[in-house]
């Protein structure tokens, strides 16, 4: 497996501050390991349109589509609570 960010992705990612940006990267790191790993709480978000949710922290979320051997990644967000 391997992931490929969008361009709005690559952009929220920008935006991240270093230590988020840090949390990101290791998050990411474990969803190419293992899409159940705990500390990543990955569900099914919206099965209409097949997208993910992912947990950076406790306020951010990244949101992926699984196609084939690609989690696409689609944007980065705050967690709206």
């Amino acid at each position: 497996m391997r992931f490929l960010l969008s361009g709005r992705a690559k952009r929220d990612y920008q935006k991240l501050t270093k230590a988020l940006q840090k949390a990101a990267d290791k998050q990411l790191a474990l969803l190419l390991k293992n899409l159940m790993h705990p500390s990543l709480r990955a569900k099914k978000y919206d099965e209409t349109r097949d997208i993910w949710q992912g947990r950076i922290s406790e306020n951010y979320r990244f949101y992926f589509r699984i196609n084939d051997d690609v989690y696409e990644i689609v944007t980065i967000l705050k967690h709206p609570k």
